[in-house]
């Protein structure tokens, strides 16, 4: 009976440590510089020899400059390619808005983003799963901080007069981008009958929203 009950206990712990470490698996050594030229293929990027790495290999200039906006949702996002980060679990980027520009509704499976807006003001917001649904929103001003859970449906929409400007990290190397509006854009589609049931809709209003 005592064995029993420590196999349980080991089990329930194994599950808790598990969940508790749901991310990006940990380094074993100080730093492992992707080396893009390989042709391993591994859970992320090949580690560089440590004596050819350098300062630039942990650095980026390219979120200086502000992205390209002019497209039909206004927003443009640059991610950091920084090698240094390779296995470190992190990912960081800079998005752009035009006025009215919207990331639109999309979410990152794999990661939580912290969102802090460098200039502008925007609406931020998530939908917590069903069967609440509930919307947590918020309009962000320069210096704000919002956070977006992992996995949750989130957007975020420039209400300002001008240009908005944000930096999101993200808690995975390889956050994934799923965005809601491409479930009408799969390849081969999804059949109508499928989509227009999921949204409660009619079928020729799937049609109309496919591209």
């Amino acid at each position: 009976m005592a064995s029993h009950i420590l196999l349980v206990i080991a089990s329930l712990l194994a599950i808790i440590c598990a969940s508790a470490t749901a991310s990006d698996p940990s380094p074993l050594q100080d730093f492992c510089v992707a080396d893009p030229t390989s042709s391993v293929r591994v859970n992320g990027l090949p580690c560089m020899d440590p004596k050819l790495v350098n300062a630039n290999h942990f650095f980026s200039s390219e979120l200086r400059v502000p992205g390209n906006t002019s497209n039909p949702i206004g927003f443009t996002v640059t991610i950091a390619q920084i090698p240094g980060l390779n296995t470190l679990g992190l990912a960081l980027g800079r998005g752009d808005y035009a006025p009215e520009g919207t990331s639109t509704l999309h979410t990152h499976p794999r990661a939580t983003e912290i969102t802090t807006v460098l200039e502008g003001s925007l609406i931020a917001g998530f939908v917590t799963s069903n069967p609440e649904n509930r919307l947590v929103w918020k309009v962000l001003q320069k210096g704000d901080v919002f956070v977006f859970p992992i996995g949750l449906v989130h957007f975020t929409f420039n209400v300002g007069n001008g240009p908005t400007a944000t930096i999101a990290a993200f808690t995975s190397q390889s956050p994934g981008f799923i965005r809601v509006g491409d479930l009408f854009a799969t390849n081969p589609p999804i059949p109508d009958d499928i989509l227009a049931k999921a949204f409660q809709v009619d079928e020729s209003v799937i049609r109309k929203l496919r591209p």
